[in-house]
Formats: structure tokens, C-alpha cells, sequence
């Protein structure tokens, strides 16, 4: 209860410093110009520690992924020791927010680009270039130069569907989100909790850029009928459904797709009317002291060695390539399946959706541990 009631409090100062944020008008960091040449430098105010062999990384990816990712790092850099932090989106986000006048983190890897806009409405950002920014694709990064975030993959959502449970109950594997309101799927479907996760907020913040506002709600309202509980994480709906104990999870196709490969009787939906989808992105932490290392950490983070490995598990990546495959388990051509989604308006808007879903839903959410 009481690791409950110190989340909320987070939570609860996070969301009125995002609310304060989106009525301010963005302004350049000092030391920086809008349109300035691509210096792959910090701000001046900053001081750079050259010495320094330790960073801390905040991060939403997933733990399965982690260790892989970095077997390339600690090969170049073995050197240097890492303390990775590792949560569900909306948890990294409030940490960070509520850290803003004492910052713990040296880098940002891997957290919702949504996110990061939101941190860097609150002057949080540190405009740094990694090398190698200009094979990323526009949309996968901060128009700014010195670039403030820059992507490495999207994810999207998908449904997770247990084949057996399914036919037990003589039920089909819904196909849209239009299926997922039937009445036959009532207390059969758990999602995240877009407050505490990535993959519910862009599954959320899709459905309303997909439809408006209005007609999104009174979809909602009906989905929340079918709801048997809103978790604390984007992956934990897949998993549910792997196991039988909720047959539907609305999750994200990584994660699914996993569940797949691990044996569980699962199909990976993606939803005929198009995925709500963000970008998975690195930043470097405004602080009065910038370390080297973590420079040289947004470096390594969009190189080829690491985008090889980010290309084994997404099929969206930062940078294109021409020999690389989609992942088996993904739509074929998986941009098509993307709705259209603008990142600055879904960071715009968080604050607002977020009050008006907690409102409407909170009352399935699982309890905090």
C-alpha cells in the first residue's frame, strides 16, 4: 500500500508538471540556436566530464532485449559501467519529471518519444547530435539541431489472442476494434493502463487521433465493458494470454510475437483499422555536468552494430536498410499498418487524455505492488 500511494504521488506531480509544460511556449536551450548547424555538440552551459567511467540509463525497453542489445557496448567500451534503470514508460516518465531539479539519469534509451517531447517541454533535453543522425529517418527524430531525442524503432499495437481458450468458448479471434466490443468478449480482454504504459497511452492516443475525440470515448466506453482489468504494463496483456487466464490482450507485437516463440497458443492480431503506434527514442539529460561517456552511449545507440540488433525484433527501424527483412510475425509491408499519428500533437494532448481516461476506466485498473 504503501509503494502504491508513493506511485501516485509521483504520478500526481508528474501529471501537473506535464499540464504546466503544455501552456508554456518551448524555447531554446542557452547555448543554443533554433536551425544551428549540426555540431554534435552539448549546450554551452554545460561542462563536459571526460573522466568519468559510470552512467546511468534510464530505459522502457524490454528486459528480454536489454543484455542483448548491449553485448556491442560493453565490446567497445568495457570500460565503462552501466546502471540501467529499467520500468514501464509511464513510470520512467514520472521518475523523471519528478527528478527534473536534481537529475539521476546521464541518457535517456529507448523511452516513448511522446515522452520525451513531454521532457523537453519542461527544458529537460540536452540538444546533443549523435553521429550518424543524418541516416536517421526525419520522422524518427527532433527537427531541432543539435537534436534533443533521436529514435532507434517503433512499436505498435496488436491484440494477443489465446487460439485454445478461444475455441473452448466457441469464440473467434476478434480481427478489429470493432470485434473487441462484442458482447461475447465481455471479461475476457485486459490492456495497459496508458497512465503507467507506453503501449496503453499510444493504443489510446491512437484510437483518438483515429476517430476524434467524441466517437473515440463512446468507443471506450463501450470496451471498457468487455475490460476484465487495465495492468501496469505493456507487455503483461500478451503474457495473460499466453497463459489462458484472459484469452485477449491488447499488447504490442514484439511482445506477442515472443509469446509465440516461446511455445504459448497464441495469434498476433494487428487491427484492421490500423495500429495506434510511438517511436522508442534516446535523449541526453540537461545537467550541469555532461559526461563523455554518455555522448559516446547516444553514439553507439543508433550505429549499425546496434540497429542490426533493434532489426531482429521490430520491423519499423530508425534508419532504413535495404537488406534488411521483416521480422517473421509482422505484417509485410508494417508502415501500412500504421495510422496516421502525429508524435508532437499525441505529446500535446497526454496530459488531457490520460485525466479523461483515468476518470472514465481507473476503477479496473490492477492494483499497484
Amino acid at each position: 500500500m504503501k509503494k502504491s500511494l508513493s506511485l501516485m504521488l509521483i504520478l500526481m506531480l508528474a501529471l501537473s508538471m506535464l499540464l504546466a509544460a503544455c501552456g508554456k511556449t518551448e524555447s531554446e536551450p542557452k547555448g543554443q540556436a533554433s536551425g544551428a548547424g549540426n555540431t554534435g555538440t552539448a549546450g554551452a552551459d554545460a561542462g563536459i566530464d571526460t573522466k568519468s567511467k559510470e552512467l546511468t540509463v534510464y530505459t522502457a525497453l524490454e528486459d528480454d532485449q536489454i543484455k542483448k542489445y548491449l553485448e556491442t557496448y560493453k565490446a567497445k567500451y568495457p570500460d565503462v559501467k552501466l546502471n540501467i534503470v529499467r520500468d514501464s514508460t509511464g513510470i520512467i516518465t514520472a521518475k523523471l519529471i519528478a527528478e527534473k531539479d536534481n537529475p539521476q539519469a546521464d541518457v535517456v534509451w529507448g523511452l516513448a518519444a511522446t515522452s520525451l517531447l513531454v521532457l523537453d517541454q519542461n527544458g529537460m533535453l540536452e540538444g546533443y547530435s549523435p553521429q550518424g543522425v543524418d541516416r536517421v529517418q526525419p520522422d524518427f527524430k527532433d527537427k531541432n539541431s543539435p537534436t534533443r531525442w533521436v529514435g532507434i524503432d517503433a512499436w505498435e499495437t496488436a491484440f494477443i489472442v489465446n487460439k485454445k481458450e478461444m475455441e473452448k468458448r466457441g469464440l473467434s479471434v476478434p480481427q478489429s476494434y470493432a470485434d473487441l466490443i462484442k458482447p461475447e468478449y465481455k471479461g475476457l480482454i485486459t490492456m495497459p493502463n496508458p497512465a503507467s504504459s507506453g503501449t496503453g497511452f499510444l493504443t489510446v492516443s491512437g484510437l483518438v487521433q483515429l476517430e476524434g475525440k467524441d466517437k473515440a470515448w463512446a468507443y471506450m466506453d463501450k470496451l471498457h465493458d468487455n475490460i476484465a482489468m487495465y495492468v501496469h504494463s505493456g507487455s503483461k496483456p500478451a503474457k495473460m494470454a499466453g497463459t489462458g487466464e484472459y484469452p485477449i490482450g491488447i499488447s504490442f507485437g514484439y511482445r506477442g510475437i515472443q509469446e509465440k516463440k516461446t511455445g504459448s497458443p497464441v495469434e498476433v492480431v494487428f487491427p484492421k483499422e490500423g495500429s495506434g503506434w510511438d517511436v522508442e527514442a534516446n535523449a541526453l539529460l540537461k545537467k550541469k555536468t555532461v559526461k563523455q561517456a554518455a555522448k559516446d552511449f547516444l553514439d553507439w545507440a543508433i550505429s549499425d552494430d546496434a540497429m542490426k540488433e533493434y532489426s531482429k525484433n521490430f520491423a519499423i527501424l530508425a534508419v532504413k536498410s535495404d537488406g534488411s527483412q521483416v521480422p517473421e510475425g509482422y505484417e509485410k509491408d508494417p508502415i501500412k499498418q500504421l495510422i496516421k499519428n502525429d508524435l508532437n500533437e499525441a505529446a500535446k494532448n497526454r496530459e488531457s487524455v490520460l485525466n479523461e481516461w483515468s476518470k472514465r476506466y481507473d476503477s479496473k485498473s490492477e492494483a499497484k505492488k
